[in-house]
């Protein structure tokens, strides 16, 4: 199979969807990568070390998405829907239910879609979502005591006080992934850390395998109300599968938090869990509400790109290679989780929670590629 890997467009977007190493095994088994120029530079990824591997190196974006399987981090901008087509599969996070006018363009242009936020395993992982979600949770906490310095805006207060002085108060939204690895370098850094969740067996996991100054706190209104009321920083890391994120922090909480207090919502990009958010860039990463300093950075892992990069590649690659060796159609087929990821086929809407954000059809999978392609669930 021909297999595309663009530059990244997005705003200090500095992450590339396959190291070297990931185009090496491909080659080896046969297949030709096209790699845009500079695509791994800010990876620190040169062309040569791709070339040397056996990469083409193409200069520019229309030659590298020319190819039958492209290979992303960051959806599609709107610069990129022309490259879009019936025969592309494209292969990267979506995030459709935050983003209406890219799912009408993949439906109007036909790509067979294929997020990597709802590829699951049998226990309902989310395997490709994992990594980036472990690198924006441990971010968050290091942002959120970065914002809270009084010469970036905030109250002034470390995260985690010294001897004789209170340590800042963090809340943190959802217990997934993205929220336990925030409460983890938030405990860390010596904090006082609440984690709010309706699932109690979850609190009850992280009560034990969490140490410090940790507090557990089931999920309801008031609850949430109280802790974002004495917060000095609330991270927002609450997601349902392949949906926009729930709206669980209101303007009228964000008002009664301390002037300079900080929120974080890494659910941003599916729409945010906090009234008050909104998508920013790295290039103008915060705003004020009143007197609330909010981050809403779409593309956190993008500041770490060697990090990240290495970690979406280690999950995405064993993905990419079952899709090249066996066609998109048959590797769907073959594997169920790797069927939840399809979030458009022939322009249609093969994802609920997609369909069910914007209003529009939704056509099960199976229905487009025969019985045995399960449905994703409503």
């Amino acid at each position: 199979m021909l297999i595309g890997v663009p530059k990244e467009i997005k705003d200090n977007e500095y992450r590339v969807a396959m190291t070297p190493g990931g185009v090496a095994q491909l080659v080896a088994a046969g297949h030709r990568v096209l790699v845009q120029s500079g695509a791994g530079e800010g990876s620190s990824f040169p062309d040569e070390s791709y070339a040397a591997l056996g990469a083409t190196i193409v200069g520019s974006a229309a030659e590298a998405w020319s190819a039958a399987m492209v290979v992303k981090v960051k959806e599609p901008q709107p610069v990129e829907y022309g490259f879009m087509r019936p025969d592309l599969l494209l292969f990267t996070y979506l995030h459709l239910a935050a983003e209406e006018g890219l799912t009408r363009a993949m439906m109007e242009r036909g790509p067979t879609g294929i997020a990597y936020e709802t590829v699951e395993l049998p226990n309902g992982h989310l395997p490709l979502l994992t990594p980036m979600s472990e690198v924006a949770g441990r971010m968050a906490t290091q942002v959120g005591a970065h914002y809270l310095e009084r010469s970036h805006g905030g109250r002034g207060k470390l995260l985690g006080g010294v001897p004789g002085v209170r340590a800042a108060d963090v809340i943190v939204i959802g217990g997934g992934v993205v929220g336990t690895n925030a409460a983890q370098i938030a405990l860390g850094m010596g904090a006082n850390v609440t984690i709010i969740d309706r699932d109690l067996e979850r609190l009850r996991f992280l009560d034990e395998v969490l140490h410090g100054r940790l507090t557990t706190l089931a999920s309801n209104p008031l609850s949430v109300a109280e802790a974002v009321s004495r917060a000095d920083l609330v991270i927002g890391s609450v997601l349902i599968k392949g949906a926009k994120a729930p709206m669980l922090v209101t303007r009228e909480m964000i008002e009664t938090m301390k002037p300079g207090s900080v929120v974080v919502d890494v659910a941003v990009d599916q729409g945010g869990c906090i009234e008050t958010t909104r998508p920013t860039s790295h290039s103008s990463p915060t705003f004020l509400v009143g007197d609330v300093v909010h981050y809403g950075v779409t593309n956190m892992p993008g500041a770490v790109p060697r990090t990240s990069t290495y970690a979406l590649s280690n999950a995405t690659l064993p993905y990419v290679v079952k899709l090249a060796r066996a066609g998109a159609e048959a590797a769907i087929q073959r594997d169920p989780g790797l069927a939840l990821g399809v979030n458009t086929y022939r322009g249609k809407v093969t994802y609920p929670a997609v369909a069910e954000a914007f209003g529009l059809e939704y056509t099960p999978l199976s229905s487009l590629l025969g019985e045995s392609a399960p449905a994703a669930k409503k």
